[in-house]
C-alpha cells in the first residue's frame, strides 16, 4: 500500500475499527479527501479473524455475533453485500441451559420464545410485543448522543423499562428459566446485574433477535471490515495500515482530525493541545472489567445435552439468574468468582469457512475484574463440560487470550475493557465527559469517535458516524440528517 504520510487530506480518521471506518464513509461519502489509518498491518480493530489455533481454523478475534450489525441506522443504508459481506442466521438466537436438563431459547419470533418459557409465556410475549412497537421508532435516539428526541414521549415510556436494574426486571418472571435468559442477555453490560439501567442492555439484545436476528458473518467478523473498506475506497478514500500513530503532530496536513481511541490514548496523542480542564476529565474516565476468552479447534460440535444449544449460534451458560448476579457482582467488586458466567459462539456450526471439513471451531469468553490476567481456562471449560459431557474430549487445540493480551492486541482494550469504558448510568451517555457534544474535544478540529462515545460499544458504527456529523457541520459546514 503507497505511503500516503506526505499527503495533505481534509480529515484524518485513527483507528479502523467499526468507528473508524464508519468514521471516514461517513467524510468520505460527504465529498472530503479523507486518510484512515492503522496501526496493525490489517484493518479492522475488534472485527478481525485468524488462524489463532491450527491451519484452516478461523477464529474471531474479538466480536463474532453481531446483534446490532443489521439494527445499526448506519450500516443498513450502506451497499456492503455488494462488497462481498454476507450473514447467516443460527438455528436459535441464543441458547440457555440450566442444570437438570433444563433450557430456555431466544428465537426470532417472540412466539417461539414465550411458548418455551412455560408459565412466563404470556408475560414476556405482553412486554416483548409492547417493547418492539417502540424500539424500531425509537433507534436513532438510542443509538446517538443525548438530545431532544424525535418521540420523547414514546421514549418516556421505554426508559421507565430500561432504567431499573436487570435484577428488578427479573421481578416479571416466576420460572427459573426465563429469569436465567433475561440475566444472560443483561450480563453483556459487563457490570453488577443490581446496578441501575442494566435492563437495558438485555432489552435491546432480545429486541434485536427478534427484530433482524443474532446473525454471524460469513468468513468471520474481517468480513465485515473488508466490506467496509472495500465501499469507503470504492468512494477515493485511503488506507494507511502500519502506522501507530504516537502524536497528531506526526501526521499529515487536516483540517479534521477524528480518533477511534478510547481517552487514555487520546491524552496520550494529543494531549498538548488539549486544555488542562479537559484532560483532567478524561483522566478520571473509568474503565470496566476485563475479559478472559478461549478459542478452540474442535473434532466435532461441543457436545451439548440440549439439542436447542446444539443449534444456537450463542450459548450462556451460568445456570440460574442468582448465580449470575452473584458473580458479576464479584467481578464488578474486583474479586474473583468461581463458576464463571460463560459466554460461548459457536460459529463454524452455521459458517463452513472457519474449519476443514468435519472439524468445528468454538469460542467462549468470561468477565474478569479489569487487568486481572488469572487463567480461566480450567474454569470456562468446566462450564462448558457441565452442560456438555465430553467436550475436553473433543479439544484439538487451544488459544488464550487473558486481559492484559487484550490490551497488548489493541490498547483500546484497557485491562482488557472491550467496550471502551463501564457503560453504567454514569458513563453511558455522558462518555467520554458529560457534554453537549461528547465527540468534540477542547482542541479545535480533533474529535472522539471511538466506543468511548455515545452509544457506547458494539458492531454499529453509530459513534463514528455521529463524531464524523459533528465534525463535518463544525469544520466543513455540511448538516447530514441522521441516519
Amino acid at each position: 500500500m503507497a505511503d500516503t504520510r506526505n499527503s495533505e487530506y481534509d480529515a484524518i480518521v485513527v483507528g479502523s475499527g467499526p468507528n473508524g471506518l464508519a468514521a471516514a464513509i461517513t467524510l468520505q461519502e460527504s465529498g472530503l479527501s479523507v486518510l484512515l489509518i492503522e496501526g496493525k498491518e490489517t484493518i479492522g480493530g475488534g472485527m478481525r479473524t485468524a488462524e489463532l489455533t491450527l491451519p484452516g481454523y478461523r477464529h474471531d478475534i474479538c466480536s463474532a455475533v453481531h446483534p446490532m450489525a443489521l439494527m445499526s441506522p448506519f450500516f443498513e443504508r450502506l451497499p456492503l453485500a455488494d462488497f462481498g459481506l454476507r450473514f447467516v442466521q443460527p438455528t436459535h438466537d441464543a441458547a440457555h441451559p440450566l442444570d437438570g436438563g433444563r433450557v430456555a431459547v431466544l428465537d426470532r419470533s417472540v412466539e417461539a420464545t414465550a411458548r418455551q418459557l412455560g408459565a412466563d409465556g404470556d408475560t414476556y410475549r405482553k412486554w416483548m410485543g409492547s417493547l418492539l412497537e417502540s424500539v424500531p421508532k425509537l433507534l436513532p435516539d438510542l443509538l446517538g448522543p443525548l438530545g431532544w428526541p424525535g418521540e420523547p414521549f414514546r421514549l418516556a415510556g421505554f426508559g421507565l423499562q430500561a432504567l431499573p436494574p436487570a435484577t428488578w426486571t427479573a421481578g416479571k418472571f416466576k420460572t427459573a428459566e426465563a429469569r436465567a435468559l433475561w440475566a444472560g442477555m443483561a450480563a453483556h453490560s459487563i457490570q453488577p446485574l443490581g446496578n441501575i439501567a442494566t435492563s437495558a442492555f438485555g432489552i435491546m439484545l432480545m429486541a434485536a433477535a427478534h427484530m433482524k436476528g443474532w446473525v454471524i458473518p460469513v468468513g468471520g467478523s474481517q468480513s465485515i471490515a473488508d466490506a467496509l473498506a472495500a465501499y469507503y475506497q470504492a468512494l477515493g478514500g485511503k488506507i494507511q495500515t502500519g502506522w501507530m500513530v504516537g502524536s497528531v503532530n506526526e501526521l499529515p496536513s487536516a483540517k479534521a482530525i477524528l480518533m477511534d481511541v478510547t481517552p487514555k490514548q487520546l491524552v496520550r496523542i494529543a494531549g498538548e493541545r488539549l486544555s488542562s480542564l479537559y484532560r483532567r476529565r478524561l483522566e478520571a474516565y473509568r474503565h470496566g472489567p476485563g475479559i478472559f476468552k478461549v478459542d478452540w479447534a474442535l473434532d466435532e460440535p461441543i457436545p451439548f445435552q440440549r439439542e436447542e444449544c446444539r443449534g444456537a449460534g450463542t450459548v450462556h451458560l451460568g445456570n440460574t439468574l442468582e448465580e449470575i448476579v452473584r458473580y458479576e457482582r464479584n467481578v464488578g467488586n474486583g474479586k474473583r468468582g468461581e463458576k464463571p458466567f460463560a459466554l460461548v459462539a459457536q460459529q463454524s456450526l452455521f459458517d463452513s469457512t472457519r474449519a476443514p471439513e468435519g472439524k468445528h471451531t468454538a469460542w467462549a469468553y468470561c468477565h474478569v475484574p479489569n487487568g486481572d490476567d488469572r487463567d480461566m481456562t480450567d474454569a470456562l471449560e468446566s462450564q462448558i463440560e457441565r452442560y456438555a459431557p465430553g467436550f475436553k474430549d473433543v479439544i484439538k487445540a487451544r488459544h488464550i487470550t487473558n486481559a492484559s493480551a487484550f490490551e497488548q492486541y489493541n490498547p483500546n482494550y484497557i485491562g482488557g475493557d472491550i467496550n471502551g469504558g463501564v457503560q453504567d448510568v454514569w458513563q453511558l451517555y455522558s462518555r467520554p465527559v458529560l457534554s453537549i457534544s461528547p465527540y468534540r474535544t477542547s482542541a479545535e478540529g480533533i474529535y472522539i469517535c471511538s466506543s468511548s462515545t455515545p452509544p457506547g460499544g458494539g458492531v454499529h458504527g453509530m459513534c463514528g458516524y455521529h463524531a464524523a456529523r459533528q465534525a463535518l457541520k463544525d469544520v466543513f459546514k455540511v448538516e447530514l440528517k441522521k441516519a
